[in-house]
């Protein structure tokens, strides 16, 4: 009787491990994949701050813009 007890206990907290590990995997691959999406700027997001900022004037702004195109 205590050994099919323990066999089931056995069973139960190796699920629970891999459910464990399952979250932690995925805590750890969404942390780093949020960097990516900052890196993926493009050519126009990136003048748009420029100009938010104050680096480049709208007239800047215009001749870049148009060069793009």
């Amino acid at each position: 009787m205590f050994d099919f007890m323990s066999m089931n206990m056995t069973m139960f907290h190796g699920i629970g491990m891999i459910i464990f590990w399952t979250i932690v995997i995925f805590i750890l691959v969404s942390l780093f994949s949020n960097n990516k999406e900052k890196k993926d700027d493009s050519a126009l997001d990136i003048l748009k701050k420029r100009l938010a900022r104050g680096e480049i004037s709208k007239d800047e702004y215009e001749s870049l813009k148009n060069s793009m195109v």
